[in-house]
C-alpha cells in the first residue's frame, strides 16, 4: 500500500477508514494500518497536530465514535485497582489502621466510598504527588477497599476478541512516535533543561491523548503495556537494518541521537568491587520501549505528564513489576541528574512520586534487593553524591577525617532528599530491612556514609563581638542529618523487638564502635582532655554516637543482650563522651550567656 492509497483510505473520512482498518486488524494480518500510521505519524509533523490526535481516535474506536469506544471499552473494567494519578498540592488521605506500607494513601472518592469510621487516619496536601492505592492488597488491607474496587465490586463478562484488535496493532507505533520526539530534542549544543521543558510541552496535547485511552480501564490498560514491555516489539521498530525509504533513513538518524543521547548521559562511578552491578553498569542497556521510556524520563528531568502517564498504568501487575525493575537499572543515575537540574526541589517531588508508589509493595521492593541489590544501589548512591562535596574537618583540626560541606548547593537545596526518602521507604518493610541488617558489606558502606555527617558543620563561639547574621548551613546540616541518618536508623530498630533480633543489634553495636575509633584517630582525640581553644570548636551532628545509643538500648531494653557485653572500655567510653559533653556544655553557656544579656 503506497502513501497514494494511503490518502485515498483517508478520503473516505475518519469514521469510514477506521472502519475499514478494523476489518483488516479482525482478520489477524493487517495489511493497510502499518501504511496508513507512516503517514498519520509522519516524524516531519509537529507530534502536536490535532487532526493527527483526532485521527488516532477515530482509528482506535474502529468505526464507532470515540466517545462510544471509550465507553463500551469501560464496560469491561474490572475495577479491581483503582491507580488514580494526582499531581503535587491534591487533597489525599491516609488510614494508618487499612495501610500495610506507611506510604499508603486513596484518593478523596475512595476514602469517602470505604468505611473509615473510627479509624487512625488523616487528610493531607500531597506534596509530590501520588497514586491511589485502593484495591491493592499488597499496600492497604482488603476490608479498607472502596465498594468500587478489589472483591467488593461485581464482575463482568469477557469482552469480544475483536473490540480491542485495532488499539493491540496501533499502540506500539503511537508510542515510538513519543520516543522519536523525545530523540530529536535530546541532542545538540543547546540542550538544557529549559529545552527540555519545550520539548515536553511541545508533545503535550499527544501525551494527554495517551492518558485519555489508558482511562478507558483494564482492557486498554493492557494492550498499552503489552506494547511497552514487550522486547521482540522494540527489537522490530527501533533496531536495524533498516528499509531504504523515506522513513528508514529517519529511523536511522533517529537511532544515531539515541545513541549520542546514552553515550552522554552521565554514570555513576562505583568502586570496582561494584561495578558488576547491572544498576552500576558505565552504559544503560534497554530491550523494551518501556526501558527507552524511562531513559528519556530520566534525561528529561522527569516531566510530570510523562510520569503521570507512566503511573497511571500500574494497576497492570506485570507492567508494575516491569517498571520498577527499569527503574531500579536506572536509579544510580539519579544523583547526577539532581545535581545538574535547574529546579532541584521540583524534580526531587517528581522523582518520589515515581519511587514511592514502586517501593511501597513491600514483595516487589524484596525482589528488587534480592535479585538487582536495590539498597546497595541506593546507599552507593547516596554516599557517591554525598563524596563529591567533602572538606576536611575543622573540628580538632583533624585534617585526616572529611565530612559534607553544608554550604554547598546540594545540601542546601537537599538534592539527596528523593534518595533518603526511597531509602526510608524500603527500610518499612521488615524483611528489607532485615537483609539490610545481615549483610555486614552493606551495614559497613552504610557507616562509612554516616562517618561523612560526624562533626560536620562545625560551630566556633565568638566571645569579642555580636554577629549580625548566622550562616544558614546549620539548617542544611540537621535536615540532612535527620532524614539521611536517624529516620533510616528509626526505621531499622522497629523492627527489633525481640530477642531472635539480638545479633543483629550486637553486629550493629560493633560496627558503629568500629567506625567510632577510626573517627578517633583521624581526628587525632586520644585523651578526654582537649585544649582551651578546641573546646571552642562544637559540632552538633554525631550519628555514630547515636546509633550506638540507639541500638545499645534497645539491644538491652527488647533483645535480652547485656550491657557488659557490649560496652567498650572505660578509656573508650571517656574518649567518645568528649563531644556529646561539649554540646551540653556549648548549650549551658549559651543559655547562660543570654540570660546575663536580658
Amino acid at each position: 500500500m503506497s502513501n497514494s492509497t494511503a490518502q485515498v483510505l483517508m478520503k473516505k473520512g475518519k469514521r469510514g477508514a477506521a472502519a475499514y482498518i478494523h476489518a483488516d486488524c479482525a482478520s489477524g494480518s493487517p495489511q493497510h494500518l502499518g501504511p496508513l500510521l507512516d503517514v498519520l505519524l509522519n516524524p516531519s509533523k509537529a507530534i502536536d497536530e490535532w487532526e493527527t490526535i483526532d485521527w488516532c481516535r477515530w482509528l482506535l474506536a474502529g468505526g464507532r465514535t470515540p466517545d462510544e469506544f471509550a465507553a463500551v471499552v469501560r464496560s469491561y473494567d474490572k475495577h479491581d485497582k483503582c491507580g488514580l494519578v494526582w499531581i503535587p498540592r491534591v487533597v489525599a488521605y491516609r488510614c494508618r489502621t487499612c495501610g500495610i506500607s506507611p506510604c499508603m494513601s486513596i484518593c478523596r472518592d475512595c476514602f469517602h466510598r470505604g468505611d473509615h469510621s473510627n479509624h487512625d487516619f488523616n487528610m493531607f496536601l500531597s506534596q509530590a504527588g501520588g497514586a491511589c492505592d485502593c484495591g491493592d492488597n499488597s499496600v492497604m488491607k482488603e476490608d479498607g477497599f472502596c465498594s468500587n474496587h478489589g472483591n467488593k465490586c461485581p464482575r463482568t463478562g469477557a469482552a469480544p476478541a475483536e473490540l480491542m484488535c485495532v488499539a493491540e496493532a496501533m499502540m506500539p507505533r503511537l508510542i515510538l512516535r513519543l520516543l522519536q520526539h523525545f530523540r530529536e530534542n535530546s541532542w545538540g549544543p543547546q540542550t538544557t533543561s529549559d529545552s527540555y521543558r519545550i520539548a515536553v510541552q511541545e508533545c503535550e496535547g499527544y501525551v494527554q491523548m495517551l492518558m485519555e485511552f489508558n482511562n478507558m480501564g483494564d482492557l486498554m490498560r493492557s494492550a498499552m503495556t503489552k506494547a511497552l514491555i514487550n522486547p521482540q516489539m522494540y527489537r522490530n521498530l527501533v533496531e536495524p537494518p533498516f528499509p531504504d525509504t523515506e522513513y528508514g533513513r529517519y529511523m536511522a538518524e533517529s537511532n544515531k541521537m539515541y545513541e549520542k543521547a546514552i553515550e552522554s548521559f552521565p554514570a555513576p562511578e562505583p568502586p570496582d568491587e561494584y561495578r558488576h552491578l547491572a544498576a552500576l553498569a558505565p552504559r544503560l542497556m534497554h530491550h523494551t520501549l518501556l526501558d527507552e521510556f524511562i531513559f528519556w524520563t530520566f534525561k528529561y528531568e522527569f516531566p510530570q505528564n510523562v510520569v503521570c502517564f507512566l503511573l497511571n498504568m500500574l494497576p497492570d501487575q506485570d507492567y508494575k513489576e516491569h517498571l520498577t525493575r527499569t527503574f531500579v537499572l536506572h536509579y544510580a543515575r539519579i544523583p547526577l541528574v539532581l545535581e545538574q537540574a535547574a529546579d532541584p526541589d521540583t524534580l526531587s517531588n517528581r522523582v518520589v512520586h515515581m519511587s514511592v508508589q514502586l517501593f511501597s509493595n513491600e514483595a516487589l521492593a524484596l525482589r528488587c534487593v534480592q535479585q538487582l541489590q536495590l539498597l546497595h544501589v541506593m546507599v552507593l548512591s547516596l554516599r557517591l553524591m554525598m563524596g563529591r562535596i567533602l572538606v576536611p574537618s575543622t573540628l580538632h583540626h583533624a585534617h585526616r577525617h572529611r565530612v559534607i560541606d553544608c554550604t554547598k548547593r546540594l545540601m542546601k537545596e537537599h538534592c539527596y532528599w528523593p534518595l533518603v526518602s526511597d531509602f526510608n521507604n524500603v527500610l518499612s518493610h521488615k524483611s528489607v530491612a532485615l537483609l539490610f541488617l545481615q549483610d555486614d558489606a552493606l551495614v559497613d558502606m552504610w557507616f562509612e556514609f554516616l562517618s561523612m555527617l560526624q562533626g560536620m558543620n562545625v560551630n566556633v563561639r565568638e566571645t569579642g563581638g555580636h554577629i549580625e547574621f548566622e550562616p544558614s548551613s546549620y539548617y542544611a546540616a540537621f535536615s540532612c542529618e535527620l532524614e539521611a541518618a536517624a529516620y533510616p536508623m528509626w526505621s531499622v530498630l522497629s523492627h527489633l523487638c525481640e530477642p531472635a533480633h539480638a545479633p543483629l543489634a550486637r553486629r550493629m553495636v560493633a560496627a558503629a564502635l568500629a567506625r567510632l575509633q577510626d573517627w578517633l584517630h583521624a581526628a587525632n582525640l586520644t585523651q578526654p582532655h582537649v585544649h582551651r581553644t578546641e573546646a571552642m570548636h562544637a559540632s552538633f551532628h554525631f550519628p555514630l554516637h547515636r546509633y550506638l545509643a540507639a541500638f545499645l538500648c534497645a539491644g538491652v531494653r527488647c533483645m535480652g543482650l547485656r550491657a557488659a557485653e557490649l560496652l567498650p572500655s572505660q578509656e573508650l567510653l571517656a574518649l567518645l563522651a568528649v563531644h556529646p559533653l561539649r554540646v551540653q556544655i556549648t548549650r549551658q553557656a549559651d543559655a547562660t550567656l543570654t540570660s546575663a544579656t536580658l
